[in-house]
């Protein structure tokens, strides 16, 4: 073999001289003499023969030690279906509400049958618990929760589906409105969906922890969605003369809840229109429901 002389022996044979030359490197820290030769487009790392052996243990040692410590990717995160669709609906529900509010059809008090008051609540009025999360006081009450709720319900849907998303941010809407309730005084009284706004940004939030704890990253890395989340809370969550702090809390722990037992279905169900139909119209008979029983309950 050329450039290589009696006594030697070929430790490494690469077409990369990158490799070749990084090879080397680790040879002579170990302290070993070694020489990068090229022949016919191919790199050889030679050293002398009685070298051979313990060179030959360094560069196993030194890959493997890499391929431990190299960081593992993630794989990339599904991304699911309908989320716009789920959207345009949770849109659409809260104009009709709120036209149908203000024009008191049916000849009925939909802000006194809806609301959440907390002393009705504990008294077993459970769908105000969901009424409440349709009504608003007014246009720019309303338009915020719309802006807030398309944002955090378009990514939520991204990571769930459409369907099982917005499932999910009903029952923890609910949820949120039923713990402010028993931490109120019976007295209190609120309405408007940010609570279920919150509800998915802790349902954004558990996504991404699952998603991150089980990584290699620093502790730092695989919590900051809930340092996220958190930050976000306090920044869109707590100030106003009318905001109801406590539901925004609530809301946002529930989500919390629901998104982890969300993350954990199974990729299958997720991506199955079926599932995601279903969970899209039982998230609306929710609030249908739940309106009947309260109108009725008002007459």
């Amino acid at each position: 073999m050329e450039n290589q002389l009696p006594g030697e022996e070929v430790v490494l044979s690469t077409n990369r001289s990158s490799e070749c030359f990084e090879a080397r490197l680790v040879l002579m820290a170990a302290g070993i003499a070694a020489e990068a030769v090229s022949r016919d487009g191919t790199w050889l790392l030679v050293v002398a023969r009685e070298d051979q052996n313990v060179a030959i243990a360094e560069l196993d040692a030194y890959r493997n030690e890499n391929r431990d410590s190299a960081p593992r990717r993630r794989t990339a995160d599904p991304v699911y279906e309908a989320a716009a669709l789920a959207v345009f609906l949770y849109a659409s529900v809260l104009m009709i509400v709120a036209v149908l509010a203000a024009k008191s059809t049916f000849g009925f008090e939909w802000f006194q049958a809806g609301r959440m008051h907390a002393g009705s609540v504990v008294a077993g009025e459970w769908w105000r618990m969901l009424t409440a999360l349709t009504l608003h006081l007014d246009a720019a009450h309303l338009m915020g929760n719309l802006l807030f709720g398309t944002v955090f319900g378009l990514l939520a849907g991204r990571s769930l589906g459409g369907g099982v998303a917005w499932l999910g941010i009903v029952i923890a809407g609910g949820m949120g409105n039923g713990m402010n309730a028993w931490a109120q005084p019976a007295a209190h009284t609120s309405i408007g969906a940010s609570t279920a706004v919150f509800a998915a940004l802790g349902m954004i939030v558990s996504h991404g922890l699952r998603r991150w704890t089980a990584s290699q990253e620093k502790p730092f890395k695989r919590w900051s969605p809930l340092i996220g989340g958190v930050l976000l809370l306090a920044f869109t969550g707590i100030g106003g003369e009318r905001t109801d702090v406590l539901a925004h809390v609530t809301g946002f722990v529930a989500g919390l809840l629901i998104g982890w037992a969300g993350s954990r279905l199974p990729d299958r169900w997720l991506a199955s229109r079926w599932v995601q139909s279903a969970a899209g119209v039982t998230a609306i008979t929710l609030i249908v429901v739940a309106w009947i029983v309260g109108l009725g309950a008002a007459g």
